[in-house]
């Protein structure tokens, strides 16, 4: 079969402006929810697009770990992402739930959350993943696995004895939105897009898109 044949056609669910929320973060836990429901693959998984020194936008996938004003994920500082973050603290984040036919699409400014937050959230990871945020220079070149598992190894001894912290490198980011759009997939392509503008520091201005 051909790329360019592959094809669905969406037809599950439709969406009007006076059926959503006003504030689009309480829209966004709705639809969590319904991801959730419908055992969607990792429905908190999130591509993440950072700008890089040469102009290029990186984008991989991160996990969203809460949401309160804004939208919460862990990394390691000192990563491609981390860097990215401290010289351009701007992003989007794009979710997509085929399970569900949607998709929303965030953009905004970043920033790290407090040192008490990220040691909460360290402290609740299971053990291994505590273990990995240590042994793991993340986005370095390495010359092959057998560093990693040296690394693994140094740092289960160095915690043998003493309780396990989180890594000065490692921590939380917090998004915190301007721009919204939520999509819900239609016949013929012909989509339903809402789009979420914020509107000084607590309002925001909902407007349709064209597909």
């Amino acid at each position: 079969m051909k790329l360019a044949d592959i094809r669905k056609e969406y037809s599950l669910k439709s969406m009007e402006i006076d059926e959503v929320e006003l504030n689009p973060l309480i829209q966004f836990k709705k639809w969590m929810a319904e991801a959730i429901k419908a055992e969607a693959l990792e429905p908190n998984a999130m591509c993440l697009s950072t700008l890089g020194e040469d102009g290029f936008p990186n984008a991989r996938i991160v996990l969203l770990k809460d949401l309160d004003d804004g939208f919460v994920f862990f990394t390691n500082y000192q990563s491609r992402k981390g860097i990215e973050l401290e010289n351009y603290p701007k992003a989007s984040l794009t979710f997509f739930w085929p399970e569900i036919e949607r998709q929303v699409r965030v953009i905004g400014n970043v920033t790290k959350i407090s040192t008490e937050q990220s040691d909460a959230y360290f402290l609740s990871r299971p053990y291994s993943s505590q273990l990995g945020a240590w042994a793991s220079p993340q986005s370095q070149e390495i010359s092959g696995r057998e560093i990693l598992d040296s690394l693994q190894t140094e740092v289960e001894k160095k915690f043998l004895e003493s309780p396990i912290t989180r890594p000065p490198h490692w921590g939380g980011y917090r998004l915190l939105p301007h721009r919204v759009e939520f999509w819900q997939g239609r016949p013929s392509r012909l989509h339903d897009r809402l789009c979420f503008d914020r509107v000084g520091t607590s309002d925001w201005k909902i407007r349709r898109l064209a597909p």
